[in-house]
């Protein structure tokens, strides 16, 4: 069955669904120089808004590099499922400590020992301009048999859905 999505409404649902199942991914900022730098960060929060939360520390290099260039990219991998999401927009490092509170994980401590009165906490939010996803319904071995037959045909394999989303 496909999950082939009817309006902008339920694509960036699906978006939202992709991103939550993954939960990891790799964040990427611009450097100083120019560079792109990518890192892996776990999402906290996914909102059917466009909007994703990370926390941070606010002396970190990505927090420095939003405040000079707010341009993200955060991407998603879930191989278990086959689908890759894309995310671009722009990120602010904020502290809402209700926020915080309700985003938080026991798991965090152990980049934040403190918890949630780790010095210079913050939280990254990360507002969608766009999104793309590729989401592949069959198993690893079904794809790879695809691309084994389009190595003998010729033909492209089926490769699944990929979609362009808006915010």
């Amino acid at each position: 069955m496909s999950k082939e999505p009817t309006s902008a409404t339920e694509a960036r649902a699906r978006v939202t669904e992709l991103v939550r199942d993954a939960r990891i991914c790799m964040f990427t900022t611009i450097a100083l120089d120019g560079r792109q730098v990518s890192r892996p960060m776990g999402l906290q929060e996914a909102e059917f808004d466009g909007d994703l939360w990370f926390f941070a520390s606010a002396d970190s290099a990505k927090v420095r590099q939003i405040r000079v260039n707010p341009e993200v990219n955060v991407s998603f991998s879930d191989q278990k499922h086959n689908v890759w999401v894309s995310v671009s927009g722009t990120a602010r490092d904020e502290f809402d400590r209700a926020r915080a509170e309700r985003l938080w994980n026991p798991l965090l401590k152990t980049w934040f020992p403190d918890g949630l009165d780790t010095p210079g906490l913050t939280l990254i939010k990360v507002h969608a301009s766009s999104a793309e996803y590729w989401d592949s319904p069959s198993s690893s071995v079904v794809n790879l048999l695809g691309f084994a037959r389009a190595a003998v045909t010729g033909q492209p394999p089926e490769v699944g859905e990929n979609h362009e989303v808006s915010y």
